[in-house]
């Protein structure tokens, strides 16, 4: 995860500055945004899917084929947007800016939150670690995970669900390697408590949290459904 102040701003990571699977970055990112007045998430996601759903639908794997593009961080267009549209967050937002993504490739990091440093932003970046049985929990347990395969067809969420997995191995790898610190192990520490960690670290003060369990639960839950992708 990423974070990132304004002028030099702080941006949070997973690569986000922060870094790590869906499960366990896009959570705190939120909860980051619901504790910090004014606080912004921009995920650099959003452009991927968008770049990679601008090709037709048997190029993208969407009708059980081969996709063209494995991975949109492949795309040098998506590496540059992000810069781009991150910067111009970062110059033009008065708050903190929180960019939750992915990126197991130190070329890709370089070209992403080292080019932001570059520009004279002031980025945190945190990569959000866990066992390997604590991720594959979590992936079971997103949103309303135990339903999906009935609303999205059992063979499409079984082949998505089925690249997560694959990938999971090289992304735990990779993401261990000093050139992804700072890193926050959260096998045993709570949403708001992993949030609590990343202020903490990047001079942010967050408001109290004084939401109860179950509704905590309910709004995980309906981040989680948000950020499932069908295609």
């Amino acid at each position: 995860m990423t974070a990132a102040h304004q002028g030099a701003r702080h941006a949070p990571a997973d690569q986000r500055a922060l870094r790590g699977r869906q499960s366990v970055r896009k959570l705190p990112a939120h909860e980051i945004r619901r504790r910090l007045p004014g606080s912004v998430i921009c995920d650099p996601e959003h452009a991927g899917f968008g770049l990679r759903r601008m090709l037709p639908p048997e190029l993208r794997g969407a009708r059980g084929g081969r996709p063209l593009i494995e991975d949109f961080q492949d795309l040098e267009s998506w590496r540059q947007g992000v810069v781009e549209v991150l910067g111009l967050a970062l110059t033009k937002h008065d708050g903190v800016v929180i960019a939750p993504m992915t990126v197991t490739n130190p070329a890709y990091v370089a070209e992403t939150v080292g080019r932001l440093r570059e520009l004279g932003h002031d980025v945190r970046h945190f990569t959000l670690l866990a066992e390997r049985e604590t991720v594959l929990r979590r992936l079971r347990e997103r949103g309303f995970g135990h339903l999906l395969p009935y609303v999205a067809g059992k063979r499409r969420w079984l082949r998505r669900e089925s690249w997560a997995v694959e990938q999971l191995d090289h992304c735990l790898e990779a993401l261990r390697e000093p050139e992804f610190a700072e890193h926050l192990w959260t096998d045993h520490s709570t949403v708001p408590k992993t949030a609590d960690r990343i202020a903490v670290l990047a001079g942010l003060t967050l408001r109290p949290n004084r939401e109860g369990a179950l509704r905590t639960r309910l709004r995980q839950a309906k981040v989680g459904l948000r950020h499932i992708r069908f295609d």
